[in-house]
């Protein structure tokens, strides 16, 4: 269990975790409409049979720099975890990785507009609904990695406590099960 003056390097201001939780909130109902806003439009929208390798082209490399980026995150995270990397290097890594994550999530979201998704397959829709979760979990981590930002550069993973520890590697795992999911199942439906 944590010390008193430990347990205070770990806590936020209130306002701080109000304005956060405000801002997850936010930010997946965001995620669900652009997710449920983008799934509706694959089914109104037209495509030729060039746009459509145009927007396969650009979901793959999207893919490519999103996924790359979440695996040298988690990887990271692992070394950290195990003591073989400090916090601050794993911070300065999320934070250089978030922009290519999220800029590739976006652009795949897009690009899936046009790539014309069969939603009768019940592949289709596990992809779907793997998108979703692995964009509503990597929103869930903010509150986390806020208050990483805040702790000694040297923090070891296991002086977290552990509803911070637990938070992590459960949205690590979810992480990885929604991205190997979603890849899976869509080179699968590009292959049929």
């Amino acid at each position: 269990m944590a010390s008193p003056s430990t347990a205070r390097e770990f806590s936020l201001p209130r306002h701080s975790e109000r304005a956060t939780r405000q801002l997850v909130a936010l930010l997946v109902l965001a995620a669900v409409a652009l997710w449920a806003v983008t799934v509706y439009l694959s089914t109104a929208v037209d495509v030729s049979a060039a746009a459509r390798t145009v927007a396969l082209a650009l979901h793959v490399l999207a893919l490519v720099a999103s996924f790359g980026s979440v695996l040298m995150v988690d990887w990271h995270g692992m070394l950290w975890l195990l003591g073989r990397r400090e916090l601050f290097e794993t911070i300065r890594l999320d934070s250089a990785a978030s922009p290519l994550i999220w800029g590739g999530v976006g652009v795949m979201m897009v690009t899936g507009v046009f790539l014309e998704p069969d939603l009768a397959s019940a592949l289709t829709l596990t992809k779907l609904a793997a998108v979703l979760v692995l964009t509503v979990n990597g929103i869930m981590l903010i509150p986390l990695m806020r208050r990483l930002v805040k702790m000694p550069a040297r923090t070891s993973f296991s002086s977290l406590p552990i509803g911070q520890r637990i938070h992590m590697v459960v949205c690590a795992g979810i992480s990885q099960a929604a991205w190997w999911t979603a890849i899976v199942v869509g080179f699968v439906n590009v292959a049929d």
